[in-house]
């Protein structure tokens, strides 16, 4: 009896490394979400980045459609993955506002010839103040706004072609 009582500690920390070992084998979820999905969208109005073209303001998204915001960069390679899917989601139907964050107007302007527009207009972030006031850590990520202005959905990086009809699903939901 005595024996089986040594063997105890032994098993006891092969149980706990086991635990660990499974723990680590795991893949960590390292997307951070923004703390802003059910708050009303933070007051903004960057000025316009492309000439001709408005630029997004808060108070915008106050008036009963609802609408997506999409933060991108024209120097961004998931956002030239995502474009295709943009462009999809506004044949849709579905108004998609941007924001450039820490770019050019005439990057931009390439950038959308090359890989198509979405945009019904687009803000120039220089340095990022709309971006984290949103809740977003990076390009490109994408937010569904209610027509009363809160944001209820966030889709952190490139959208995939599967993924379009339930972001699809979502904006028709936030009517």
């Amino acid at each position: 009896m005595r024996r089986w009582l040594l063997w105890l500690p032994l098993l006891a920390l092969l149980v706990v490394l086991g635990f660990a070992a499974r723990e680590l084998m795991k893949p960590a979820d390292r997307t951070v979400y923004s703390a802003m999905v059910g708050q009303p969208v933070p007051d903004f109005a960057p000025p316009p980045l492309v000439p001709g073209r408005p630029g997004v303001a808060a108070a915008e998204f106050r008036a009963g459609q609802p609408r997506l915001i999409n933060i991108f960069a024209s120097w961004c390679i998931p956002c030239i993955a995502e474009a295709p899917q943009l462009m999809r989601l506004k044949e849709m139907g579905v108004p998609i506002e941007g924001i450039a964050i820490r770019d050019t107007p005439s990057a931009v302007t390439a950038f959308l010839a090359r890989n198509g527009d979405p945009y019904r207009a687009i803000g120039d972030d220089k340095v990022s103040r709309v971006q984290l006031s949103l809740g977003s850590s990076g390009v490109p990520e994408t937010f569904i706004i209610d027509g009363q202005g809160k944001i209820v959905k966030q889709h952190v990086g490139d959208i995939r072609a599967d993924e379009v009809d339930a972001i699809y699903q979502a904006w028709r939901a936030a009517r």
